[in-house]
């Protein structure tokens, strides 16, 4: 069981350099622009009872929280639209490398036993899935500042 939780663990961190090179080419496609507003739950209260919340915390108070220090609002000057730009990057960094160890959880089940490959999958929903939901709630955050900046603007007009 240890080694198939080590092997998870490690094929997940792996993912994360697999999802930041294909999303470098991926981001110089028109397809990018769909890519980027993804939305797979739209409601709070179902990333509630999922644990998002949980999970939110957990990286901001562990040694998640330098990981991606673009995405931070330290203060209000700082340009919104850049930090939705860095959070979609994250997300889909973190889809691609979910897609990826989807393979190898696959052919783990099929080679070696089922456990193997629940056991990475279960690692691979946590260290990949969960942080692309989490940034698609921020970047619905983040949106309604947008929009509340435009309209701001627009009333100051």
């Amino acid at each position: 069981m240890i080694k198939y939780l080590t092997f998870g663990i490690s094929i997940s961190f792996i993912s994360w350099i697999v999802g930041m090179i294909l999303n470098s080419i991926l981001v110089k496609t028109e397809y990018y622009e769909k890519l980027s507003n993804l939305n797979f739950i739209v409601s709070r209260n179902l990333n509630k009872k999922i644990g998002i919340g949980y999970f939110k915390w957990i990286v901001k108070n562990s040694f998640f929280k330098f990981f991606n220090q673009k995405i931070k609002l330290e203060n209000k000057k700082v340009e919104l639209t850049e930090i939705r730009k860095e959070m979609t990057l994250a997300e889909i960094s973190h889809l691609i490398g979910f897609v990826f160890v989807i393979f190898f959880a696959v052919y783990k089940s099929f080679t070696h036993n089922l456990l193997f490959g629940l056991t990475i999958m279960i690692v691979n929903v946590l260290m990949n899935l969960y942080p692309s939901l989490l940034q698609q709630e921020n970047k619905r955050r983040i949106d309604k500042l947008i929009n509340r900046q435009i309209k701001t603007v627009a009333n100051n007009v």
